[in-house]
Formats: C-alpha cells, sequence, structure tokens
C-alpha cells in the first residue's frame, strides 16, 4: 500500500474525524456522526482506498514503485 494522502489532505480528515466522532459522542449530530471513523482511519494510515481507484495522489514526495 502505497500513500498517497499528502500532509494537509490528512490533516483535514483527521480533524473532521474527530470532530464528528466527538458529536457523535455527545449525541449532537445523532448516530451517522459515527462516520468520522473513515475519515479518521484514512488520514492516519496516509491511504484511502477511493483515492487509490481513481489514481489520484495528494501526497506531495513522489514514490518509487
Amino acid at each position: 500500500m502505497k500513500q498517497n494522502v499528502g500532509g494537509i489532505d490528512r490533516t483535514v480528515r483527521i480533524v473532521a474525524g474527530l470532530a464528528l466522532i466527538a458529536l457523535a459522542a455527545t449525541g449532537t449530530v445523532g448516530v451517522w456522526g459515527w462516520i468520522g471513523v473513515v475519515p479518521l482511519a484514512t488520514g492516519l494510515v496516509g491511504w484511502c482506498p477511493p483515492y487509490a481507484l481513481f489514481g489520484w495522489n495528494t501526497c506531495s514526495v513522489k514514490q518509487s514503485q
């Protein structure tokens, strides 16, 4: 698995994921807020399956194959 999520993208995913999880845990947004686990996980791992599927890459570092 090559990293395909760059620095700013990772930061936004982690912050958004944590915010959604916090809102769901407090009951503010309801159970759908637990979907925040997905952006949190992709931000922490640095790999996003849809990005890989479509060939997108926001990672600025060139990686050798």
